[in-house]
């Protein structure tokens, strides 16, 4: 709770704000990831990130100068700054087994804290975040999912005496979302198709990835897809709210080309277990957006590729976010 305190704190009260203006309204979010919905318990197993979005323009001086470095980064349109916390955790099919599965994945946990920069304009999105934390034991994941299973009876992990040593963990990921072409409007329902693309550098993850979502519904310029937590097609944080109520239904698929994964290819600086990964990875998702007056209610359920040589198939879960405006 301090630490949160301290970055509402710095994000209201800190030094050199950009000039302020427009929406003067917060975006508070919640996500939830799990394989418990897609009827498994391994490989990404479960993740979860709470995020606190900026006021329109109330943005350090700072943030702006950083971003502005950044190829590609449009820093002249409206601008908000998020905050995030997060913990992610994953694991090998088999959690009864104590002993090293030499060929499934290692346990490992991500627990960080996110800043991120969000440009929005007309017809597109900017994306700029830097998420910093530790993989191994100190990042807590053995506690939580053991917590986790033991609150609701589900079989009880056995192996994280095998997870990744700990390591400091930094990752930047910059992402840029069309809203290119609108394909039909009747009354008040349309469809439109965002393409994506997006990269990522650090020795947690190093990857470029390119995707599109179709989405149907009432509502589509409320945002640019929910958001989730990554690896992932991107969404977003931001929202807006357009009336009492809208809706949409989505689909999307996005390829990534991955030249390092830390929970495939292990530790960084120490020996540790790793498996052979693949550098092509694809993600398939579908689900539904609902916006109640300030709130976006969204559910997503994905099918991820296998990941590794040999893994006996693909990954499959599911993605619940709550989104608030104060």
């Amino acid at each position: 709770m301090l630490l949160v305190s301290a970055v509402l704190t710095t994000a209201s009260t800190g030094p050199a704000l950009a000039e302020h203006g427009g929406d003067d309204t917060s975006i508070l979010t919640f996500q939830f990831e799990n394989d418990f919905f897609g009827g498994s318990d391994g490989q990404f197993s479960h993740g979860t990130r709470i995020a606190w979005m900026s006021p329109e323009n109330h943005v350090p001086e700072w943030a702006i100068r950083f971003a502005d470095w950044v190829p590609r980064f449009d820093v002249a349109r409206s601008k908000r700054i998020v905050y995030s916390l997060g913990q992610s955790m994953f694991t090998p099919n088999d959690l009864e087994r104590s002993d090293l599965i030499v060929g499934d994945r290692p346990y490992a946990g991500w627990l960080y804290g996110g800043l991120g920069l969000v440009s929005v304009g007309d017809h597109s999105l900017d994306n700029l975040e830097i998420n910093v934390g530790v993989i191994g034991p100190a990042s807590f994941a053995e506690q939580t999912q053991k917590a986790w299973h033991e609150l609701f009876d589900f079989r009880r992990p056995e192996g994280w005496d095998n997870q990744l040593h700990n390591e400091p963990g930094i990752q930047f990921n910059f992402e840029r979302k069309w809203r290119a072409w609108e394909t039909f409007s009747v009354d008040r329902i349309g469809g439109d198709i965002t393409p994506h693309m997006g990269i990522g550098l650090g020795n947690v993850l190093t990857q470029g990835a390119v995707g599109v979502t179709l989405r149907l519904g009432e509502g589509l310029p409320n945002d640019y897809g929910p958001p989730r937590i990554r690896p992932s097609l991107p969404g977003s944080d931001y929202f807006v709210s357009r009336g009492n109520f809208g809706w949409y239904l989505f689909v999307g698929a996005e390829g990534r080309a991955v030249a390092r994964n830390i929970f495939l290819d292990g530790n960084t600086f120490r020996d540790s277990h790793s498996v052979d990964k693949k550098n092509f990875v694809a993600d398939f998702q579908a689900g539904l957006v609902v916006f109640i007056g300030g709130a976006r209610i969204a559910y997503t359920h994905v099918l991820r590729t296998k990941e590794f040589d040999a893994q006996d198939k693909p990954g499959q879960f599911g993605a619940l976010s709550v989104s608030f405006r104060f």
